[in-house]
């Protein structure tokens, strides 16, 4: 699920859309890369999130996963791009 995008279903960010990137047990730990960092992420219950089919390009999946430095500015881009090819 790390690196997949999903949207919040509950709460005062309710249909904000997110990148998941960290999992915890039965939570999601989330980053939209304005207010939410890497490195400060939401805590979020999955059952409070939609997941979408979508996942960020292997790259960037591969840096969360090692634990490398990603920056706020790159989670910021891939969501902004993937908002432009829904035509939202």
């Amino acid at each position: 699920m790390v690196g997949q995008f999903v949207k919040a279903k509950a709460g005062h960010d309710k249909d904000t859309l997110y990148v998941v990137v960290r999992e915890e047990g039965r939570f999601v730990y989330l980053c939209d890369g304005k207010t939410k960092t890497p490195e400060k992420s939401k805590k979020k219950s999955r059952k409070h999130i939609q997941p979408i089919d979508v996942f960020v390009p292997v790259e960037l999946i591969e840096k969360i996963k090692q634990g490398s430095k990603v920056y706020p500015e790159e989670i910021k881009y891939e969501i902004k791009k993937y908002l432009a090819t829904e035509g939202k």
